[in-house]
């Protein structure tokens, strides 16, 4: 590991606003109280990367609380850091798999979750490891409230098509769907923020899907 690397793994242990593994799990349940000391609503993004679209995110509405869940420090590092130069005090990050999330979240807690440009792991051997195979619909069926969203952006396309058929398979109910975001009536403030990822991929011209989605 390179020395840059590890002095953000050193600077990330001493973020009011990063919780590292075990260290989140008293929060379970009580998120909003521990961590953010009041009741607003808690909104997960999985595989958040650098933290752009929880800290943004955050920003655009002070009234709930986000948390931004990745297991690289190395990247969480950046959005964190960003949150408590800016004085955005309803943005955390937990460091954690997210495979583990049960661990962490109670039932009902969580009121919606962001899926932005995860690793859409193409190959059939790792469909379990994507983030919208029935294992992980389950384990997000378990945190989130009645409603609750499930918000998917991604280049890659076949992982979107995948999705879509999970959501038909599961009678899931879609309410947002385009394959070419930013040419759709749907790309407003919040669904115009852009990763670091996302700007590369709209570099080389590449069409972004997404769609919401929820269990009711």
């Amino acid at each position: 590991m390179g020395k840059d690397k590890l002095r953000r793994f050193a600077e990330i242990d001493t973020f009011s606003n990063v919780l590292q593994l075990d260290a989140g799990k008293p929060f379970k349940g009580r998120w909003s109280g521990d961590q953010f000391k009041n009741d607003q609503p808690l909104v997960l993004e999985l595989a958040c990367g650098k933290g752009e679209y929880t800290v943004n995110l955050a920003q655009l509405f002070p009234e709930k609380n986000f948390i931004g869940i990745d297991y690289k420090g190395n990247r969480i590092w950046r959005g964190a850091k960003t949150a408590l130069e800016d004085g955005v005090t309803n943005v955390a990050f937990l460091r954690i798999q997210i495979e583990t999330i049960l661990e962490y979240f109670g039932e009902g807690e969580v009121d919606e979750i962001w899926i932005t440009f995860p690793d859409p792991q193409p190959q059939i051997s790792r469909e379990k490891k994507r983030l919208t195979s029935p294992r992980f619909l389950d384990m997000y069926k378990t945190i989130l409230k009645p409603g609750g969203a499930i918000n998917l952006k991604t280049d890659n396309d076949d992982f979107y098509t995948y999705t879509v058929e999970k959501v038909v398979e599961h009678g899931l109910k879609s309410h947002i769907q385009t394959t070419d975001l930013y040419h759709s009536p749907y790309a407003d403030e919040v669904l115009s923020i852009k990763t670091y990822y996302e700007k590369k991929y709209l570099a080389h011209n590449k069409n972004i899907n997404y769609i919401k989605f929820s269990f009711e």
